[in-house]
């Protein structure tokens, strides 16, 4: 027992510093791919991936939004977990068969881009730990510029500027506030709610992710991420 605790102990003083390593990387640089992308290419025959970059500024402050206002509410307070909703989740989840999730925007970014989709007790311990860092190392503007770069949104379609140009046959840069909305609806889960033939609920879903945009003060909130 000893001699596997030590061993982890080493395990752990390597694997680190070479993970603080990776978080600070990608701070300024791009994503080649994520964990998420990965996992999809190897597990499905004939996979492409449709990922196009563009930094927070080329892209129509509308998305981040309507990704904030349908998503994470409590995004730019909360320091990556949103205890309140976890309780909830948890209260939720006692008495009901459908499993009510609680993660934040920060907590999918850890997720997508530094581990494998796989469900067990270590993932979930890991993405506590990568959001912790990449709330440490990046800081809010970085989190929300990766996550509309690969999210995804439709079958290997990740980020905003792959599904502006699928879609709305336009760039990022120039979606509207419409546009913007009807996207954050595709989430979480794109291959259900397709942007290709949106749904009824997915146009009255919109209406709200627009309300609660002007609820929580526009575009505004985000000016300096535009300066």
């Amino acid at each position: 027992m000893r001699r596997i605790l030590v061993g982890l102990l080493k395990l752990l003083a390597v694997l680190m510093p070479l993970s603080f390593a990776w978080v600070v990387a990608y701070k300024f640089i791009a994503p080649p791919i994520t964990g998420m992308m990965f996992y999809k290419w190897w597990e499905q025959e004939n996979y492409t991936i449709d990922y196009r970059w563009k930094d927070v500024e080329e892209i129509d402050s509308s998305v981040p939004l309507a990704f904030i206002s349908s998503e994470d509410q409590k995004f730019l307070d909360h320091n990556g977990f949103d205890v309140e909703a976890i309780k909830k989740a948890i209260e939720s989840n006692k008495e009901s068969k459908k499993v009510r999730g609680a993660s934040t925007i920060s907590q999918q970014v850890a997720k997508n881009v530094f581990l494998l989709p796989t469900k067990s007790y270590l993932r979930k311990g890991l993405e506590v730990y990568f959001t912790f860092l990449i709330e440490l190392v990046w800081g809010k503007e970085r989190i929300m510029e990766v996550y509309i770069n690969v999210v995804e949104l439709g079958k290997g379609v990740y980020g905003v500027e792959a599904a502006a140009q699928k879609y709305f046959k336009k760039s990022a840069k120039k979606l509207s506030r419409q546009n913007a909305a009807l996207i954050a609806t595709a989430l979480p889960n794109p291959l259900i709610y397709k942007l290709k033939s949106p749904s009824g609920y997915m146009h009255k879903r919109s209406n709200w992710v627009l309300r609660q945009m002007n609820n929580l003060g526009g575009e505004g909130i985000l000016r300096e991420w535009y300066e």
